[in-house]
């Protein structure tokens, strides 16, 4: 689905990411982690085309560059870190903007809406004005929006997600995490989510990649990656490894 070789992002006066290799398929739910500063969010737009990148960046077998706007639209779907948006629209009008690249009636894109809000838990703040929602409702808001973006794509479609449960309380993390979950394993879809909870990532995701000073310095399944040692390495803190009664690793 999604391969990168010798992908770098740079900004005017230094490398901020590069990764030599990496394959995301679909099915997979990976997540990419590493300190504050080590290049996650620049990996992420240089992937998205919002930061100027070398290399090679391919999704289904095609460079993101040669595709079309619309194809790439239904395709990839892209939840930043923020969304700034202060026009008085309602939360349904802010999902509603993920119609763009479909081809639906207005009856079939109305339900369709109602439908990506439900699975977001923001259905109930359909008429609310956006400005005035909380974080958390606005985070889960744009995750609707970007669910009804990709609805309609013809190959496996691949969601780039900046900590996508960043604002939410406990109980919506895990519903988020546990929907992200499904639509790989159920719908194929392939997840490249910038996490920091590493119980998270060993309870959902399939794969993890740890970035080091811009770099991609450790990957594989979250239970290999996910060692003390790794975790003092990258994080200098000395964590306890134990295992719940179903044999679940927990940090």
């Amino acid at each position: 689905m999604l391969r990168l070789h010798q992908v770098r992002c740079y900004s005017a006066k230094q490398c901020l990411a590069e990764v030599d290799q990496i394959e995301l398929h679909a099915k997979q739910f990976f997540a990419l982690l590493g300190p504050n500063g080590a290049g996650k969010t620049s990996l992420l737009k240089a992937i998205s085309g919002d930061a100027n990148y070398t290399g090679k960046a391919e999704l289904h077998g095609k460079a993101l560059s040669q595709w079309l706007p619309l194809d790439r639209a239904r395709h990839l779907g892209v939840l930043p870190q923020n969304s700034t948006l202060n026009f008085p629209f309602s939360a349904a009008e802010v999902v509603a903007m993920g119609l763009t690249p479909l081809s639906l009636t207005r009856q079939e894109g109305n339900q369709q809406i109602k439908l990506k809000m439900q699975q977001t838990h923001c259905a109930h703040l359909a008429d609310q004005p956006y400005p005035s929602l909380s974080g958390g409702e606005k985070q889960r808001v744009h995750l609707a929006r970007v669910l009804l973006q990709v609805s309609q794509a013809e190959q496996a479609p691949l969601l780039l997600l900046d900590e996508p449960t960043s604002a939410q309380d406990l109980g919506q993390q895990h519903q988020i995490l546990e929907l992200i979950k499904n639509l790989c394993h159920q719908q194929e879809y392939g997840v490249l989510a910038i996490l920091h909870d590493l119980n998270q990532v060993l309870r959902y995701c399939d794969s993890c990649g740890v970035m080091w000073q811009g770099k991609l310095d450790a990957k594989g399944p979250p239970e290999e990656v996910l060692v003390a040692e790794t975790i003092q390495r990258y994080w200098q803190y000395q964590p306890q490894i134990i295992s719940s009664e179903q044999h679940k690793v927990i940090v």
